[in-house]
C-alpha cells in the first residue's frame, strides 16, 4: 500500500499557512474542511490552505507537497483512528465509532491517489470553489522528472 507523506523544499509552508505540517507526516488532501466555506472564506492563509494545502495527520497542519511512499497496515489503522478522532474533537462527531467510517473513506480517497504512483512520485492539489461544491485537482511529479530547479531559487551569493 501507498500513501502520501508531506515535504518541504524550502520553509515557505510556515508562511503561507496558519499551522504549517511538519517534514514527513502521513497525509490526505483534507479537502472536508472546506465543504461549507464560500468565496468570504477564502482570504490571506485561509486561501492558501484552501488553494493548494495538504492535511498532515499528526499536527493537521497544512503542506504544499506530499510525496508517495510505502505504509503499512497497522500504521493506515492507527492514521484512521486518528483521523477519527479529529473528527470527533473538530467537527463534533458524535462518536469515534460514528466518525471511522468517514475516516476510512477519507483514506481510501488518499491510498487510491497513491496507488498507480512510484515512491517518491509528488503530489500537488489545487482546490477552487464550484456551484457543487469544492472541485480538487491532482498534478503528479515523478521522482525521475523532478529537477532541483523546478524548486530552488536562483541567485548569487555575491551580491
Amino acid at each position: 500500500m501507498k500513501l502520501a507523506r508531506t515535504i518541504h523544499f524550502d520553509e515557505s509552508d510556515r508562511n503561507v499557512f496558519h499551522f504549517a505540517a511538519r517534514t514527513g507526516e502521513w497525509a490526505i488532501s483534507g479537502g472536508f474542511e472546506f465543504s461549507d466555506w464560500s468565496e468570504a472564506d477564502l482570504k490571506g492563509k485561509n486561501r492558501q490552505a484552501f488553494s493548494n494545502g495538504w492535511l498532515g495527520l499528526d499536527t493537521f497542519g497544512r503542506a504544499t507537497f506530499v510525496a508517495v511512499t510505502q505504509i503499512e497496515q497497522s500504521e493506515l489503522e492507527s492514521l484512521t483512528e486518528r483521523l477519527a478522532q479529529y473528527f470527533v474533537d473538530m467537527y463534533g462527531a458524535p462518536s469515534l465509532e460514528a466518525a471511522l467510517p468517514v475516516a476510512q473513506q477519507e483514506m481510501e480517497h488518499a491510498l487510491d491517489l497513491c496507488v498507480d504512483h512510484d515512491p517518491n512520485t509528488l503530489i500537488a492539489v489545487s482546490r477552487e470553489l464550484t456551484e457543487a461544491g469544492v472541485n480538487e485537482q491532482f498534478r503528479t511529479i515523478k521522482s525521475e522528472d523532478a529537477d532541483i530547479a523546478q524548486f530552488a531559487i536562483h541567485g548569487s551569493l555575491d551580491d
